[in-house]
């Protein structure tokens, strides 16, 4: 990390949900220009190299192409493709699958209807695909899809499908894999203390649904760290003395919180009101703050030089106006 963290700390990542499929990350404080550097980069991954599953082909009983209409079935196969291509599918194997959608009832037909074997889920099951008429209902007929998913990675067009593709019957729907959506982000201007011309990212990411936003982070940062490893592989530190050492720095902040909240904890006994007799066998004794004091035993005052029973019914009164007691005490 740049030096100047040994001044600012180590920068904090916040991250804060706007719905299941947004989220706001902000990381701050870092160097001036580190936030764009940073944004951009991973915004360039999240948005061309996260793998996602996408319908890429679709098989329609009776028709030949997509420009067809089929008696009884509201939408032209043109609009079911087009309705076809928003389905969105979370799957864990990367190999191609064909989902089958069969039904004989009237009414719309959307992708809950379309059976789904384990290791996929179909996260849009309100998606409209199109609707059949009573009248094809009553003739017992059945509306029939097959629909091939695959996972990979950017954007495959038509043409490119096309290249690989043998089976004539089968209609292409060209497919964009990302399951990111959006990344926007912002750069404010902060300071730490008395270092100005700092930077704070603040990064919005949304998705489609199959992967959380927090994930999609998480992917393209491992991505580009296993990128920038190859340019040191040996991970020898080159002018060391102006590196931080991002570890120390949070050891550094965690001592300091420990000190801090003992400082806050820490309340002297003169704030009692006591004698000075009794004021001075406590000094004496190295009890100096109330917590202290409750802390100790009838018995361990007891020990202390010229702390009498005198001094432990002061004590304890004094205390007790505080709502308070020795430890151990009824």
């Amino acid at each position: 990390m740049h030096i100047i963290h040994n001044k600012i700390g180590v920068p904090k990542l916040t991250q804060s949900k706007a719905s299941v499929n947004e989220a706001r990350f902000v990381l701050a404080p870092l160097p001036a220009w580190f936030g764009v550097t940073l944004a951009n980069s991973l915004r360039r991954v999240m948005l061309s190299s996260i793998p996602g599953s996408r319908v890429t082909g679709v098989k329609v009983v009776w028709a030949t192409h997509e420009y067809m209409t089929l008696p009884g079935i509201k939408d032209s196969v043109l609009d079911i493709v087009l309705n076809l291509k928003s389905l969105i599918i979370e799957m864990h194997d990367s190999e191609i699958i064909w989902l089958q959608l069969n039904k004989k009832e009237a009414g719309k037909v959307t992708a809950a209807d379309i059976k789904t074997p384990s290791g996929v889920e179909i996260k849009n099951p309100d998606l409209y695909i199109t609707e059949i008429d009573p009248g094809f209902a009553s003739k017992n007929a059945e509306f029939s899809l097959s629909i091939r998913v695959e996972k990979g990675t950017g954007y495959m067009s038509v043409d490119s499908l096309k290249a690989r593709e043998e089976d004539p019957s089968v209609i292409l729907i060209d497919a964009n894999f990302s399951p990111v959506i959006s990344v926007t982000y912002d750069i404010h201007s902060v300071r730490s203390g008395e270092v100005i011309n700092l930077d704070s990212l603040d990064m919005v990411v949304k998705t489609t649904g199959s992967l959380s936003p927090d994930d999609a982070v998480k992917f393209a940062a491992n991505m580009l760290q296993s990128y920038v490893a190859l340019f040191n592989e040996n991970a020898r530190e080159v002018e060391p003395g102006f590196l931080a050492d991002p570890k120390a720095i949070l050891e550094h902040e965690s001592a300091q919180r420990v000190h801090d909240a003992e400082r806050e904890a820490y309340t002297p006994i003169e704030i009692l009101g006591l004698s000075p007799r009794t004021l001075n066998a406590l000094v004496n004794g190295e009890i100096l703050s109330i917590e202290g004091l409750t802390k100790c035993t009838e018995a361990k005052l007891g020990s202390i030089k010229w702390f009498g029973r005198k001094a432990m019914t002061e004590v304890r009164d004094a205390l007790a106006e505080r709502g308070l007691k020795l430890f151990w005490d009824d």
